[in-house]
């Protein structure tokens, strides 16, 4: 068959022919392909995930961990670790510096060694003072950056950053607000109803799609979507992996497909 032919083929069946390093995947479709994954069983753990449900700490630890396991699957997202690596790199320069300092003062006499040492002492406190000040005001509670290339027409970069944190319980003592429609499950997908007496886990999920090297931006979105830990953990401890995923799928895809504000 020549080359032509199999162009028409592909084109006769709406299959966009695949780029090196690019999924093809409609850009439309991302909310399926969310749920599809949520729905396998690649990856989940055959001993389930069992943690100290009275310990919020280890809930949204758990909650935290098995959301990036399931976004990082190959067909969904590419993980981007920058925040890590310059936390990383600013904690083995302050541990060198100081072990650096420490071998110089130990081999050089007191009073010889003391400018050294005193700038070494310095440069450590600076260095430590960064990797706070970044994780405090950048980092922040971001757990997931994640990008994805798609093709249509055009090569298209999507870029997702997600933070989490605990909400307290709602109180008791007023009546619930009614949730943002991003907020919202399907209506193929039953969830328990908002808790009132239980910590809130919370996601600040923001989105960017672009193109040319992001130089041209296509859309974005940004939602904030919260649900009780007990929708997710039994009273043992044991976590519903597949109904956190599907749940993570719906309010990822829901950002990206813009039925947010």
């Amino acid at each position: 068959m020549s080359s032509r032919q199999k162009k028409s083929k592909h084109a006769s069946n709406g299959v966009r022919p695949a780029i090196d390093g690019v999924d093809s995947t409609p850009t439309s479709s991302i909310s399926g392909l969310l749920l599809a994954a949520a729905d396998s069983v690649i990856d989940r753990d055959s001993n389930g995930v069992k943690v100290n449900n009275a310990n919020v700490t280890e809930l949204k630890n758990a909650c935290d961990d098995a959301l990036k396991r399931f976004l990082s699957r190959p067909e969904l997202f590419n993980q981007i670790y920058t925040h890590t690596d310059v936390r990383l790199a600013l904690g083995w320069l302050s541990v060198f510096v100081a072990g650096a300092t420490g071998l110089y003062g130990w081999k050089v006499e007191f009073e010889k060694s003391k400018p050294v040492v005193w700038a070494g002492v310095i440069l450590y406190v600076v260095l430590t003072t960064v990797q706070t000040l970044y994780a405090y005001f950048i980092e922040r509670d971001t757990v997931y950056v994640g990008k994805r290339k798609t093709f249509d027409k055009r090569i298209v970069t999507e870029r997702i950053t997600i933070a989490s944190s605990t909400a307290p319980p709602p109180s008791l003592s007023s009546s619930p607000s009614p949730a943002p429609p991003s907020a919202i499950p399907s209506p193929s997908t039953t969830y328990p109803p908002p808790p009132t007496n239980c910590p809130q886990y919370t996601l600040t999920i923001s989105f960017l799609r672009s193109t040319s090297g992001g130089k041209s931006l296509l859309g974005k979105g940004k939602a904030k979507v919260q649900a009780g830990y007990n929708a997710f953990f039994d009273e043992k401890g044991a976590m519903d992996v597949q109904r956190f995923e599907r749940w993570v799928g719906e309010c990822v895809g829901s950002v990206m497909d813009g039925k947010t504000e």
